[in-house]
């Protein structure tokens, strides 16, 4: 009996316990059925779509220098009206140049932590030159030529691009488009959907394989447009009657640049001459500025950016500006009708956006990758001082005293970005004097007119040097991919040819730049805070909270978030 009575206590036990078992697993999913989805939108808000505007080579002044022909529902006058401006925003470091400028805005960071130290350096490893986005295991996608052999891989830090993919999963889509190719490139950084840049020879719209295969059909279909050509079809004259320019010079100047061929000499430029010809030229005019944003709409359109729960990037660089600033010099007739025409078009881009994507639902900031300096020949027409540096004499020069002194014109690789490159090797080889050859440079450039300071490189901490371009020197010098000896020119003096003008210095007109800041949740406003061109990433990933690039040295411009 005893044991009977025990397995009926178990049988009754096991019993229980199953039908607890039962009526458990009954509860769990009859509640998993009722319960809410998992949400995974964040408890903030962000912008549908950010876009990133970058004019190549504006001066800080051309906000204001234009201003009473500026449009009062233009691009100008509406973003610094209806936006936030930081009105002392300068860049950090030397080189000033295109390359540098960009990567900088979106990295958040210096060419001495990323790398791109000027649109092309001479590689120490490699030894020799390597421009900025070249990648020799890419192809072209859009063209049979080599113009699309490109991809950011030269750069070391992710851009703010790159956070936005991260931060959403790579649910966030990501666009570049530029004339230039590293003006597309770099500032989508290394995870963007795609970059479109412009192949003169063909052209086309292109990019490569490191984005993808083939172009997508909406990018074959512009292409056969040939969008180029119906500017062209219209030449180029001046928006107001010409004798109205009181900003600018006279009209034509010997330190002028002909870019449309030697007879044309002044408005008006007729440019039916290259309609199927040369599409390249469309970049010396301004509207290269339109033809670009013709495509950035095309992109916006057909890859339904901001259209979607996840913010998107379009990184937009205006190169035009740059091409007639080399060109024509920054007083001239020709770089103001292009900031008047470049007016027009943004304002009818941002009516393009309030549009497509909704008014107050997307964000938008305008800089600039550089400044640029008056043109030598105006400089001496109007007795400033300043004069045209002639690189490959100096690099010639170098090369004869380098073989005169020490038997061998192998010692100095290059002369790039206003530094030496020495050749450690052929010092080496030869058993030469190190500090012999830096004391023959040096010496070469203590006594030339013109020459504000050398600096070793490597010895920068015991050269005497102000403060602030010691610093910008600092922030510019990456080992790998920089020179030995670094020079520096008085003001306005310019590493260009007999025409035009250029830029790369510390000096205010080439690192003085604009930063507006528009549409969602800014508020209007202004700072004349000093601020950097690496604070714009930062605050960007304020902004929508995400993370800053993996690079970054800047801080949150706090006026702007506010």
């Amino acid at each position: 009996m005893v044991n009977s009575d025990i397995f009926v206590c178990k049988f009754n036990l096991m019993r229980k316990i199953l039908l607890l078992v039962v009526l458990a697993w009954s509860f769990s999913t009859t509640n998993s059925q009722n319960a809410k989805p998992v949400d995974n939108k964040p408890s903030f808000t962000r912008p549908k779509l950010v876009v990133g505007i970058v004019v190549d080579q504006m001066r800080w002044d051309f906000l204001y220098r234009y201003t009473a022909r500026y449009k009062p529902d233009g691009g100008f006058k509406r973003m610094l009206g209806q936006g936030f401006s930081c009105e002392n925003t300068f860049i950090p470091y030397i080189p000033t140049k295109t390359a540098c400028g960009h990567t900088c805005i979106y990295t958040g960071s210096v060419p001495a932590v990323h790398g791109i130290v000027g649109n092309e350096w001479w590689d120490n490893n490699l030894m020799r030159d390597v421009y900025c986005t070249e990648d020799n295991n890419a192809k072209t996608v859009g063209s049979t030529d080599e113009a699309g052999e490109m991809s950011p891989r030269n750069m070391l830090a992710t851009s703010i691009c790159d956070e936005l993919r991260l931060a959403t999963n790579f649910n966030s889509k990501v666009v570049g488009v530029a004339i230039k190719d590293r003006g597309a490139i770099l500032p989508a950084g290394h995870s963007a959907n795609a970059a479109y840049w412009f192949d003169s020879k063909s052209g086309y719209w292109i990019t490569s394989n490191y984005y993808m295969n083939d172009l997508p059909g909406w990018v074959t279909d512009l292409n056969g447009k040939k969008l180029y050509n119906k500017y062209f079809e219209g030449g180029w004259n001046t928006l107001y009657p010409i004798n109205s320019y009181a900003q600018s010079t006279e009209d034509v100047k010997e330190y002028e640049g002909k870019p449309f061929g030697t007879d044309q000499k002044g408005f008006p430029y007729d440019l039916k001459r290259f309609i199927d010809k040369n599409p390249g030229a469309i970049a010396v005019t301004p509207f290269g500025n339109s033809f670009t944003l013709d495509m950035a709409k095309a992109a916006l359109t057909n890859e339904k950016l901001g259209a979607d729960d996840f913010t998107d990037f379009l990184a937009i660089s205006l190169s035009s500006t740059d091409y007639v600033g080399h060109t024509f010099g920054p007083n001239s007739v020709e770089i103001a009708d292009t900031y008047l025409r470049l007016d027009q078009d943004l304002g009818d881009f941002l009516n393009f956006l309030d549009e497509k994507v909704g008014k107050d639902q997307y964000l938008v900031f305008l800089s600039a990758d550089h400044g640029v300096s008056q043109a030598p020949g105006f400089l001496k027409e109007h007795n400033f001082p300043g004069v045209a540096v002639d690189e490959t004499r100096i690099f010639r020069e170098l090369g004869l005293i380098m073989k005169d002194k020490f038997g061998s014109d192998k010692i100095i690789d290059a002369y790039d970005n206003s530094q030496v490159y020495l050749n450690h090797t052929t010092i080496d080889s030869l058993r030469l004097n190190e500090v012999a050859i830096r004391k023959a440079i040096i010496n070469y450039f203590k006594f030339r007119n013109g020459v504000s300071r050398i600096v070793e490189l490597d010895n920068l901490g015991n050269t005497p040097v102000p403060a602030k371009i010691k610093e910008m020197i600092v922030n510019g010098y990456f080992p790998k991919r920089c020179g030995d000896i670094q020079v520096i020119f008085d003001p306005h003096w310019v590493n260009v040819g007999a025409v035009g003008t250029s830029h790369g210095m510390w000096n205010p007109y080439d690192s003085h730049i604009p930063l507006l800041w528009y549409g969602w949740n800014i508020k209007p406003g202004k700072t004349n805070r000093e601020v950097y061109m690496t604070d714009i990433a930062p605050t960007i990933a304020a902004l929508l909270r995400i993370q800053m690039p993996s690079g970054c040295i800047g801080h949150v411009i706090e006026e702007v978030t506010k």
